[in-house]
């Protein structure tokens, strides 16, 4: 046995390799870990407090903006008797403009809570995903969105857990749901039985101080910055965009949208009208649809309800010159931003 410890003068129980090398025993060295640890909050702390430091000093004085970087929206409690709603914003990147032919290649979606106020009150987990299109990604879309082939290679995405994340939804909202509504419904069927909202053409922006509607414009007015050419981050920045009080309205972004995406409207067509007349359409709002939408080619105009009257009497008296019966159709928020509405 004595030659079995012979070399092992410096050995007792406890006692390993580490701590006869520095000296330093199992809990002195838990400690020192954790003073370090603590060390390092601390200086976190005085870092982000000379941050917020400094950034109040740029604004106080009147020279400089500061923008913040988009962080998680923590959740806030919901109060008694609130009633709460499921909201879901969803963003696609696709191979092209047109729905009927080109593929979607990015899809997110995020869920949050909301009442029927507008207060947002949760944000949910994000479900994302890449898709694999039948042709290669072209450049001009590779440097818009970031996504190339290699990206998606092999990759798709499953409408069916796509359907069962979306079904708990009351409403859907997109940054333009004209264009994303379209590519979803052509996905997943579950996306025409939900209501639509468009945070880009349902809120004011312009009433509220903003110079343009596209959302890293909206987010930068709004004080915060986020990592662009992401699905999910734009639907991250559009949620925290909606849940933001507008500066003139006193209330989130989310409840104007919620009004106006609850109120009715009327479509008014324009069919056959004089071609000498287009200025005058064109100066009072209405577009030109040259999709192959029924009917095709025309003008027209989406007016409130109130307005149907009076927007069917400026046709026939200053457009058309007499009575002539008018193709008008009420939409709501199941149709509208649809190739139905």
């Amino acid at each position: 046995m004595s030659r079995m410890f012979r070399n092992c003068s410096h050995w007792s129980p406890g006692v390993n390799r580490r701590e006869r090398e520095t000296g330093i025993g199992p809990g002195e060295a838990v400690t020192g870990l954790g003073i370090a640890r603590g060390a390092m909050r601390e200086s976190m702390t005085q870092q982000a407090l000379d941050l917020e430091a400094m950034a109040a000093a740029l604004r106080a004085s009147g020279e400089y903006r500061v923008l913040r970087r988009l962080t998680p929206r923590p959740p806030v409690a919901i109060p008694d008797g609130v009633i709460v709603r499921t909201g879901l914003f969803v963003d696609v990147e696709t191979t092209g403009l047109d729905w009927r032919r080109d593929e979607i290649i990015e899809l997110a979606m995020i869920p949050f809570r909301y009442g029927m106020d507008g207060r947002i009150y949760e944000v949910g987990e994000a479900f994302q995903g890449l898709r694999q299109p039948a042709e290669p990604i072209s450049a001009e879309i590779t440097a818009l969105t970031g996504i190339d082939d290699a990206m998606v290679a092999g990759k798709t995405i499953d409408p069916d857990a796509v359907a069962a994340a979306a079904a708990p939804a009351a409403l859907v909202i997109a940054h333009n749901a004209a264009f994303d509504r379209r590519f979803l419904e052509r996905f997943c069927a579950v996306f025409r039985t939900k209501p639509w909202a468009c945070s880009m053409s349902q809120v004011d922006w312009a009433a509220e101080g903003h110079e343009g509607v596209k959302l890293a414009w909206l987010a930068a007015g709004a004080g915060f910055f986020y990592d662009r050419h992401r699905a999910v981050n734009d639907c991250a920045a559009a949620i925290e965009l909606l849940a933001t009080d507008l500066p003139r309205r006193g209330a989130p972004a989310l409840a104007a949208l919620l009004e106006r995406a609850r109120t009715p409207t009327w479509r008014i067509w324009a069919e056959n009208a004089p071609f000498a007349m287009k200025d005058r359409l064109k100066a009072r709002g209405y577009r030109w649809n040259s999709d192959d939408a029924v009917p095709a080619r025309c003008w027209y105009v989406d007016v409130a309800e109130a307005d149907k009257d009076a927007e069917l009497l400026f046709l026939r008296q200053e457009i058309y010159g007499g009575e002539i019966d008018l193709l008008a159709r009420r939409i709501d928020a199941y149709d509208r931003f649809s190739e139905r509405g």
